[in-house]
């Protein structure tokens, strides 16, 4: 399975991903990103959670209807790299 919150084998960054033509996609937990030019429309991510992934709707993704580590598994299980996702870090009040 691949690890697609990574690219060479390092987190990937916001900045990074739009320049790459990925599209961003808000969530409150994490964002989704999703790359059409890289997509290859295997179908694992609307096979694997029609309700944050449904090509029909628009938006087409919902980051906020599943689950953070249940996205990141159907985030992973695509082949081409088309998807990718952020969790954005949490900040403590610590300055």
């Amino acid at each position: 399975m691949m690890d697609n919150g990574k690219i060479d084998g390092k987190p990937v960054t916001e900045e990074q991903l739009l320049a790459l033509g990925y599209k961003k996609y808000y969530g409150k937990d994490m964002d989704i990103y999703y790359s059409k030019d890289v997509c290859r429309h295997v179908g694992n991510c609307v096979r694997g959670n029609p309700k944050v992934f449904e090509v029909g709707r628009r938006p087409w993704v919902i980051a906020d209807n599943g689950e953070v580590d249940e996205n990141i598994r159907v985030i992973n299980t695509c082949p081409a790299g088309a998807l990718k996702y952020i969790r954005p870090v949490l900040k403590l009040g610590y300055d």
